[in-house]
Order: structure tokens, then sequence, then C-alpha cells
């Protein structure tokens, strides 16, 4: 028994998220089908994170048992051929037994991008927020530097969040414009239900001004979801890199 590990890249446009489902297309679905049209083995694929309908993804960790005598490196090859163009498989390697790809997780990087413009964009529509009005990117990038440290983000976690801690430590957050394009990036050791979604859509009200930067630290301190931001729409959403 070998366990391989897939770095995964994919445009969620069409899929009902990462986990598999009944009545939906997910992105672990369709992997294990071309898996298991290649191996023949029916196996569950480990995923480092659910993400929702209509994220995106550069460096989805992933990892499964397998008996085959396929080379490791060649994984990524196969299974490339037998995917969507939307799901590729950027590397396969062998890792140890005890390798498991959300629970050895030591930390994310996510990407949210905003198209900032008068009007939509024809080709980011799937894949970045259309803002209309204009953000204030340096307001925006000021108040995302509140949010480093180890902080209980009770107030940027959605409903349904089953986790036992609310306490997250964000190392990273930068807000930087490019054209009409502007990308939040962030950092830390895990992230809550939807919560770099309802930091980004709070640090959208920063930049259109009805938040302060310094608004930021009470929110925080009061735990309360109300009082932070909205959530912001998955498909701006991408998990860029997974740490171990």
């Amino acid at each position: 028994m070998r366990n391989i590990r897939l770095t995964i890249e994919y445009d969620g446009t069409k899929y009902h998220g990462w986990q598999i489902q009944s009545n939906a297309v997910t992105i672990q679905g369709v992997l294990q089908r071309a898996i298991r049209g290649l191996t023949g083995e029916n196996v569950t694929l480990i995923g480092c994170s659910r993400t929702d309908v209509g994220v995106h993804a550069l460096g989805h960790i992933a990892n499964f048992p397998t008996e085959s005598n396929i080379p490791p490196d060649r994984f990524s090859f196969a299974l490339n051929r037998m995917l969507p163009e939307d799901i590729v498989i950027k590397s396969s390697e062998e890792v140890s037994m005890d390798f498991h790809a959300r629970f050895c997780a030591k930390g994310k990087t996510y990407r949210y991008l905003f198209y900032n413009a008068q009007f939509p964009s024809a080709l980011h529509r799937y894949r970045a927020y259309h803002v209309s009005h204009n953000l204030d990117v340096q307001a925006m990038a000021d108040a995302g530097q509140f949010f480093l440290g180890t902080h209980d983000f009770s107030a940027f976690r959605a409903s349904g969040s089953d986790t036992r801690t609310s306490v997250r430590t964000i190392t990273e957050l930068q807000v930087q414009r490019k054209d009409d394009l502007v990308e939040m990036k962030i950092t830390g050791d895990g992230f809550l239900y939807n919560m770099v979604r309802i930091i980004a859509g709070t640090l959208t009200e920063v930049g259109a001004g009805k938040l302060k930067p310094e608004d930021i630290p009470g929110i925080i301190e009061s735990k309360k979801r109300k009082l932070a931001g909205r959530t912001a729409p998955a498909h701006g959403l991408y998990l860029v890199e997974v740490f171990y």
C-alpha cells in the first residue's frame, strides 16, 4: 500500500464545491471517478479543505491510498488525460502513510480578487467579485494589519461551523491593486467557515468608507458576527497554497 499526494488546480465555477455529494457534481467526486478509472480502486480522496461552490484553487492538496504499481510522478500525467479541462493535477508524489492532507496542514494562503471598475468584466465574471464603486485600497491595507496575530475570530465565522475553537493566527494580510483588479492575500494557521470571505467583505466596506480601519479591533473583540461586513461571493476566492 502506498500514499499518493496530489497538488490540484481547479476552476470551481461548474462545481458544487470540493466535498463529494450524491446529487451534485463536485471536485472530489470527479477526481475519485478518475482515480477509479485509472486504478480500478474505490479510493476515498482526502482533501486539505472543503471549498464552497464556485471557489477556485491553485494548490489544493489531496491524498489517497493505493495498491497500484503506477510510478508516483506518473499519476499526474495519467489523471490529466482523464479529467476535464477545469481540473488539473499539477504534481503527484508518494508520501508517508501517516500523511493526511487536512490534519497535517500547518497553514494556508488564500487570495481574494475584486474587480473594481464601473462595469463588470466579461472575462473575470466568475473569477473576481465585481465592485463598481471606487475602493480605497490603502484604507483596506491599513485595516488588514489589525487582523494580524492571534485572535478569537468569532465575528468572522459563518453559522454552521463545528470547530472546537474560533482562535486563529493570521501571519500575513496584504491588499494591492493592479489596474482594475484588487487582490487580498491572507495567510494563517487555519480559517473558520467563510472566514476569508467575511474578512474580504468587511474590507470592502472599509474600502467604501462605511467602516474605518481602526474599527477592526473593536469588531474582533466584540465576537459578534453582525458587526463585521457581508460575506463576499465565493467566486472571488482562491486557495493558493497549503503548508506542511
